[in-house]
């Protein structure tokens, strides 16, 4: 079973910047980041795909930016112009490939059963 680990999380000021890193035992096809904020439903922040696609939620494109390593099977999270709204436990996730007739499924489509997940980063955002 594929093992994640989270690092990065912490406390920023309102605008401030902060970069989260997920180390994975091993090659996974989609990853992806995750959050849970208190009261709330855990929600896809950001996706990677082996292939370079990439996706966000609507509330983070333009601030938050996600990249991987594959040599190294490790992804990160790069956020700027953090609001007190992306306070929440950040979860690192990974996926194997589906395909439905040959064709990837995407990885923000995945249902949150068919992902690994790491413990999670607390993230606050002081306003």
């Amino acid at each position: 079973q594929v093992q994640l680990e989270e690092s990065g999380g912490g406390s920023v000021q309102a605008g401030g910047s902060l970069r989260l890193s997920c180390a994975s035992s091993e090659y996974k096809y989609c990853m992806a980041w995750f959050r849970q904020a208190p009261g709330k439903e855990r929600e896809v922040v950001a996706t990677a795909d082996r292939d370079g696609r990439l996706t966000y939620a609507d509330s983070v494109k333009g601030r938050f930016t996600i990249s991987r390593d594959n040599s190294k099977n490790t992804m990160y999270l790069q956020m700027d112009g953090m609001k007190p709204d992306d306070n929440a436990n950040y979860y690192c996730a990974a996926a194997s490939k589906i395909t439905i007739a040959s064709s990837p499924v995407s990885c923000a489509r995945l249902g949150s059963g068919a992902y690994f997940w790491g413990k999670g980063t607390l993230v606050t955002v002081a306003s």
